[in-house]
């Protein structure tokens, strides 16, 4: 069967196009290319720029005049030069008359004020039918002859309606450039203007000056001869049209002087560094501006860095069977590699980090930091160099500080960005915004920080600096090592003790770390406290292997017939094991051998090997130990002889996801008998041997550990099972894939 292309669907009957170079005619012939079944005719003061247009194909007829041209044109194309903008708009108004309103009109100039303001004096307002664009494309050609009809694929289109704007117009351009293949965007006119001003007309005015001022020297041959890829590569864009550029600097002044003032600041800054030698500035402004354009090129590439890019989803076949066995190391602790950063940045020294997780929200961490002035080297095969900044160090960011996906990474930074004598804001992706925060928030507000967040408690937090922290006494409601940890970390700099007391021991990374970096923080029974005032002494951190990452395979291995894995260099710190001890409790065949303790942090090699499971009654004690392992242990439970049962684990329902019910949705998928309560779930396993329950499609919700979790149970399912949304796994878990079929899983995964 044939496809239709979205072009061939567009309802424009008759589409005009006003000025026919190479963007106008790329639009033509990228609509001609796809099908477009209505007519395209183009207004062009050169006659032989219309013949040559009707000659390639792109358009259907044209004329130098513009009024001709304009009866029964249901959508008419602006791709005139900003400066000549105004008079075509008045010559549009005059023919069109009481008809303005009936066509629609939309442009393509990249100062979107300009044409506002001129579309104002031309029509006396701003008419319901414009819609004012601009596509993100171009070249250094010019003329129709130079049309592209794959300019605009996979290339930005930005649309700046109006208050004044119709609805329906704005649907119909929308349409028009997502029928040649363009990623169609909305921002305000304003926000426009800034934003272009900064990523495309501030480098071509650095570009033009600096070939400028080269080819003005005496020995401007011999620089341009000996001139490497990179000077031919930054200059290219210097061999744009001039007027077409003038125009645009003339029309969008105001944000390009205000781009340019902020480069000259941080030009005069680097200038600093450089006369005063300052390895470490250099350093920070360099390795900011590598992973920044690292990440540029992410986006262009359609690829992940940090930030998730949401509409990159990903889907996980599972087979059914398998086996597992082997001997590997799973990726570094999470919660210990934020830590490493977030203390090493703000500790007196450099700072080593050996197997930090190079997954997206360790990233994220990262470049926040770096973001805040601290200069850091690597990631490189696990090995990150912080140069520390000290306590009071850290410098305001220019914009808001990104952590993915990461709710361990916002909470602690709420705690440590409380005590900054700047004002920050917080935001992540699209699953943590609907996180609850106010459990931060509201002993942080105790302490006397003034923190704004959205609606119910959740991100984006915007914190006001320079507010004197005091010490609180703080009991938790509920036992969370994040919003321990982030306490903690606002008490560096209280005045006074900050006491934090856990109804349930919870994991005791941030104590352990505060106290290898030579910060005193001590613990007497379920409470710990430390007082302010005081610093942090740059150390050595050897990153264990994730437990969290390690219990997706210690499950897998758990549950399968004939199964044998060593998992190296585990960290089994005593308030994360509750994986290990539910497990054990269950009848796992679990060996931990080569225990030592790395860095304040003991660790073991550990060994599974398939025994029968059975049902039990999970202790309440163990669930704050293992709260984010569960997804997986269900799986366990799957496939236990008998009913699991779990209580006091309301935390998981303010996960990534409710991950009680996202569990419980895909173990119903699949076929496994089950029963949801409030702060719980009963699962009733199967047989030790065989298929256990069918295959189906799961939706992860966007949750890694949700995904990972059903593809383990893949193992013992009769059926194949397909799992959307996994794109988040490597927020946390880099590799898992390659990882899981080394040892034996059958699972594929797909772009969707």
């Amino acid at each position: 069967m044939a496809v239709v292309h979205q072009a061939a669907r567009l309802a424009e009957p008759r589409l005009l196009i006003v000025g026919l170079g190479l963007i106008g005619g790329s639009l033509a012939a990228a609509l001609k290319a796809r099908g477009f079944r209505g007519e395209i005719l183009a207004c062009d003061r050169d006659p032989d720029e219309i013949a040559r247009g009707v000659a390639m194909g792109i358009i259907d007829g044209g004329d130098t005049e513009l009024e001709p041209l304009l009866p029964d044109a249901s959508l008419v194309v602006l791709a005139v030069p900003v400066l000549a903008m105004e008079s075509v708009l008045a010559a549009l108004g005059a023919a069109l008359g009481e008809c303005l309103d009936d066509t629609l009109i939309t442009d393509v100039g990249s100062s979107k004020v300009a044409i506002r303001d001129a579309a104002r004096r031309a029509f006396g307002r701003l008419p319901p039918s414009l819609v004012l664009g601009h596509p993100i494309a171009g070249s250094e050609k010019s003329g129709v002859a130079a049309a592209n009809p794959d300019l605009y694929r996979r290339h930005k289109v930005i649309l700046t309606p109006t208050a004044e704007t119709d609805a329906g117009a704005l649907a119909r351009v929308r349409a028009l450039w997502a029928a040649c293949e363009a990623e169609v965007l909305e921002m305000a006119v304003e926000r426009h203007d800034q934003v272009l001003a900064r990523t495309s007309h501030l480098p071509h005015l650095l570009a033009f000056s600096l070939v400028d001022t080269l080819a003005g020297q005496d020995e401007r041959l011999e620089i341009f001869r000996y001139a490497a890829g990179g000077f031919r590569d930054f200059t290219r864009i210097a061999g744009s049209d001039p007027v077409m550029w003038r125009d645009i600097f003339t029309a969008n002044r105001a944000a390009v002087l205000a781009a340019l003032d902020d480069f000259e600041a941080g030009l005069a800054r680097l200038r600093q560094a450089v006369s005063a030698g300052d390895g470490d500035a250099m350093l920070a402004t360099f390795d900011r501006a590598s992973h920044a354009r690292h990440y540029f090129e992410t986006l262009l590439n359609q690829t992940r860095y940090y930030p998730t890019m949401e509409q990159n989803k990903m889907r996980y076949r599972v087979a059914p069977g398998g086996q597992v066995t082997g001997r590997i190391r799973v990726p570094g602790d999470k919660s210990i590699s934020h830590r490493s950063i977030m203390l090493g940045a703000l500790a007196e020294g450099v700072t080593e980090v050996k197997g930090f997780l190079e997954g997206e929200d360790s990233l994220a961490t990262l470049q926040a930091f770096r973001e805040m002035g601290v200069a850091i080297e690597g990631p490189h095969q696990g090995r990150v160099t912080i140069h520390g900044v000290g306590m009071h160090g850290l410098k305001a960011p220019a914009g808001p500080l990104y952590v993915g996906n990461s709710g361990t990474a916002m909470r602690l930074f709420a705690g440590l960005l409380a005590g900054q004598a700047f004002d920050s804001e917080l935001t992540g992706d699209a699953s943590l915004t609907k996180r609850p925060m106010g459990r931060v928030a509201d002993p942080l507000r105790l302490m006397g920080a003034e923190i704004d967040t959205a609606e119910g408690g959740r991100p984006p937090l915007c914190i006001h600096g320079g507010k004197a922290l005091q010490g609180i006494s703080y009991d938790m409601p509920m036992a969370s090592a994040q919003v321990k940890s982030c306490l903690l970390l606002a008490g560096l700099y209280a005045e006074g003790e900050t006491r934090v007391r856990e109804p349930a021991p919870t994991r005791d990374h941030t104590e352990r770390m505060l106290s290898g970096f030579g910060y005193a923080v001590e613990r007497d029974g379920d409470t710990c406290w430390l007082s302010g005032g005081g610093k942090l002494g740059a150390a050595p951190i050897d990153v264990p292997s994730d437990i969290s990452s390690a219990t997706f395979f210690l499950v897998a291995a758990a549950i399968t017939p004939g199964s044998d894995l060593v998992l190296e260099h585990v960290g089994i710190n005593p308030t994360r094991i509750g994986v290990i001890n539910i497990l054990t409790l269950m009848g796992a065949d679990l060996e931990l051998s080569n225990q030592r303790e790395v860095g304040g942090e003991p660790v073991a090699d550990i060994r599974v090997r398939y025994a029968p499971l059975k049902g039990i009654d999970i202790p309440v004690e163990q669930v704050p130990l293992a709260i984010d392992e569960f997804p997986a242990l269900f799986i366990a439970a799957a496939n236990a002889e008998g009913t699991t049962r779990l209580r006091g684990a309301e935390e998981l329902r303010v996960k990534e996801s409710d991950r009680i019910q996202a569990m419980a949705d895909g173990l119903a998928v699949l076929g496994v008998e089950h029963t949801v309560v409030e702060d719980g779930i009963d699962i009733v396993g199967g047989k030790p041997q065989g298929a256990n329950y069918g295959g189906g499609r799961i939706d992860s919700l966007g949750d890694h550990r949700i995904a990972m979790a059903f593809t383990v149970a893949g193992l013992r399912a009769g059926a194949p099972i397909e799992i959307d949304d996994c794109a988040n796994v490597a927020t946390s878990f880099p590799g898992f894939v390659e990882l899981a079929r080394r040892v034996g899983l059958r699972v594929d995964e797909e772009g969707a």
